[in-house]
């Protein structure tokens, strides 16, 4: 018994330090960002003397009353929806051709992971480099290929650009190229350790049987990984309703706010503005879309776990 009750509390001396930080640093901080969104800091004269007087929802009617808010969210989904579907489309295919093995596999697999080693800033800035339009007489980035190839009709504003299709802001696309030529080897990655953990003779009875490429991916390795392809789904749903650097480096709120995003309005209304209650009111609002994702996930893994 004495053994135990030493291990229980070397247990909690060693976690006290995380929890108090957690304590402080995260639900400290998200308590504050509540009362903050709650009070009237619209500007700097109230913050600095400290004055608190309380509105209760009146900065969130502020934000949703805001156009370029209900833009940024519509941006937001739209980004997030296609960020998911290009990333897990081309890591899924990504990860069954690696599955095969075939000559150089590792020197390919090295390589399609490389973009997660770079930071979304520095991403953000090659991309802009590489889809920045240009001028008509001196166009840049692709839109300069296109002209050494012939193919100047082609060519269009790309961040840019200010046309849509209904909701969707078509300069949006630069940016979702981007950050799925970032987050695709992640998700290949993780799809070929679930791969590579199907026994082998699984998929050789499948052969013999008859079954086509197609059917062995669709019977038994996509219903195989499904957990894995869940588990991605949920981590870049949360990267994509956070993003905030690579849109901010690449493009910012864009002209019309054509590529903005909550996480950079809340970003320019609270440090540009100083309007620092709208500016937690948005980030509450990121807050608990993050959690709608989230909660839900946790909550059925501790279900199966348990």
């Amino acid at each position: 018994m004495k053994y135990k009750t030493k291990e229980k509390l070397i247990s909690v001396g060693l976690l006290s330090p995380t929890i108090i930080g957690l304590g402080i640093f995260v639900y400290g901080f998200i308590w504050r960002t509540i009362r903050i969104s709650t009070i009237d800091w619209n500007n700097i004269t109230n913050m600095l003397r400290g004055i608190e007087n309380f509105v209760g929802l009146d900065n969130f009617r502020n934000i949703f009353t805001s156009t370029r808010f209900i833009t940024g969210l519509w941006n937001n989904i739209f980004f997030l929806i296609f960020f998911i579907i290009g990333s897990l489309t081309i890591g899924i295919t990504l990860s069954v051709f690696l599955n095969d093995k075939p000559k150089g596999h590792f020197i390919f697999q090295n390589i399609y992971l490389f973009p997660m080693a770079i930071s979304f800033v520095v991403t953000g800035t090659v991309w802009r480099w590489i889809f920045a339009p240009g001028t008509e007489d001196f166009p840049r980035g692709i839109n300069l290929l296109l002209t050494n190839i012939g193919l100047e009709n082609l060519r269009w504003g790309w961040f840019t650009s200010t046309e849509g299709i209904g909701l969707f802001n078509v300069a949006l696309i630069a940016v979702i190229v981007a950050a799925i030529w970032q987050f695709s080897g992640y998700t290949m990655a993780m799809w070929l350790a679930g791969l590579r953990g199907i026994p082998e003779q699984l998929i050789e009875a499948a052969r013999i049987d008859g079954a086509s490429k197609w059917q062995i991916f669709s019977k038994i390795l996509f219903p195989m990984q499904k957990a894995i392809t869940l588990s991605a789904v949920i981590l870049l749903a949360h990267i994509a309703l956070k993003a905030f650097d690579l849109v901010y480096v690449m493009t910012g709120s864009g002209p019309r706010n054509v590529t903005d995003i909550p996480a950079v309005f809340m970003f320019e209304t609270t440090f540009r503005s100083n309007r620092y209650s709208d500016g937690a009111a948005i980030a509450l609002v990121l807050l608990v879309l993050v959690g709608v994702l989230i909660i839900p996930y946790l909550v059925h893994s501790f279900r199966e776990d348990s």
